[in-house]
């Protein structure tokens, strides 16, 4: 933090809280040591990380980009709600902020929408509603697990239609509207699946592998993962988050035709054990955070005006957070044994420091580029003086030049006659 960083930098810092609390919360969970108790915040654990973290960045994102000061009171509510939910509050103070933070980036939307009408927007409209809904309704009392798919919906389609945005030269008017009818059929899933989990879990599921798989066919990360540097990158981050985004929606698919573990129905599978966390980490961790990684070289400088470099040390995180959650999914599938449960925990464990992993080299990469550019700053000034020293001197030898000049006999002064009387 500089003169040169915006004030709305300070709005990342709760995101970044809530990031952190809800890694500290996993492991807890997963039956390990955790500087946050399980209990303490267990139940806030997935509101943490989808609305107090990626809600906050994405509302900062679309706050920056309609350039309006109230735009910022969404992402502003969204960070303080994920700090009521930290602090001896009642939990309804928490609630109702998340509540009042999506409702805010919904009126963002409806502002870019006002601007200039597209599909993209209405698609990431669509993800800004499903959050609204599964904020409004863990705040009626409903547990996370039977609003996870408005949960999983917000971050789906708030991704989905940025690459939407991002691929106009690519996409076609048809992959448009197959995606943007993914998302509505999406919408109307989460409500079915209220009340029916089985058929609403099912055709989400469809909606969710169907929409990726279209954007897959038109993305240009298809091509740029052949190059070099950022976009191979983040290419490589993006087409991981495609498949893991599809692994999820057809998971969600078969679980509610009830291929899940035997003797267990639809209803359990879908929203406890060990086939639920593999579809939730599927989608927020190998989807949601990955599409984060990729983008965050080319948005968090557009929201912090700070340069991000990328660096070739980003891959190692980048591999370690997609190795260790084929791991932690693989322990899922594989049943209650102590060997799936070791997996699971490895998995975790890996999850963890592959996030904290890639924030690390984030700021060592901005804080090198930063060193670099005030070492290149000091060696300009540095030559400046000395440039302006040897101006000094040279004036020094002009004006000791004119002295001796004015004091020669050949001067032009001396060489006036000089005439009596005049």
């Amino acid at each position: 933090m500089t003169s040169r960083t915006p004030f709305r930098a300070l709005l990342v810092l709760p995101a970044g809280v809530a990031l952190l609390t809800g890694l500290a919360t996993g492991l807890a969970l997963l039956g390990l040591p955790s500087p946050v108790p399980a209990a303490r915040v267990q139940d806030a654990h997935g509101l943490l990380m989808v609305l107090g973290f990626v809600g906050t960045l994405v509302a900062l994102e679309r706050a920056v980009a309609v350039r309006r000061p109230v735009a910022y009171l969404a992402p502003a509510a969204l960070g303080l709600g994920a700090l009521a939910l930290l602090a001896p509050l009642p939990r309804a103070v928490g609630q109702g902020l998340l509540v009042a933070g999506t409702l805010g980036l919904v009126a963002i939307y409806a502002v870019v929408w006002r601007r200039q009408p597209a599909v993209a927007t209405a698609v990431q409209a669509a993800g800004a509603v499903l959050a609204v809904g599964g904020a409004a309704l863990w705040g009626a009392g409903l547990a996370v697990p039977d609003l996870l798919p408005w949960l999983v919906g917000f971050v789906a389609w708030t991704v989905l239609g940025e690459r939407v945005e991002l691929a106009r030269l690519e996409i076609d008017a048809r992959a448009e509207r197959t995606v943007l009818a993914g998302a509505l059929v999406f919408l109307g899933a989460a409500c079915l699946a209220l009340l029916a989990p089985a058929p609403g879990y099912a055709v989400a599921g469809a909606a969710l592998a169907a929409s990726a798989v279209t954007l897959l066919r038109h993305d240009v990360a298809r091509r740029t993962v052949r190059g070099r540097g950022l976009p191979r990158f983040a290419a490589a981050a993006m087409l991981a988050g495609y498949a893991w985004l599809v692994l999820a929606g057809a998971a969600w698919v078969f679980l509610a035709a009830g291929a899940g573990p035997s003797g267990l129905g639809p209803a359990v599978t879908l929203r406890s054990g060990p086939t639920y966390d593999a579809v939730v980490h599927a989608v927020f961790l190998g989807f949601g955070l990955s599409m984060i990684v990729a983008h965050a070289p080319l948005i968090l400088p557009a929201v912090l005006r700070r340069p991000l470099p990328y660096r070739a040390a980003m891959w190692a995180p980048l591999v370690l957070l997609h190795a260790s959650l084929a791991v932690r999914v693989a322990g899922d599938l594989a049943g209650d044994g102590p060997g799936a449960v070791a997996a699971v925990r490895v998995g975790g464990v890996g999850n963890v420091v592959a996030v904290l992993a890639f924030v690390g080299v984030a700021m060592w990469s901005a804080l090198l580029r930063d060193q670099s550019s005030t070492s290149r700053d000091q060696s300009s000034t540095s030559a400046d003086r000395a440039s302006t020293l040897r101006d000094q001197g040279s004036t020094s030898a002009d004006r000791g030049s004119t002295s001796r000049d004015q004091c020669s006999p050949s001067a032009p002064s001396a060489a006036l006659p000089i005439v009596p009387g005049r």
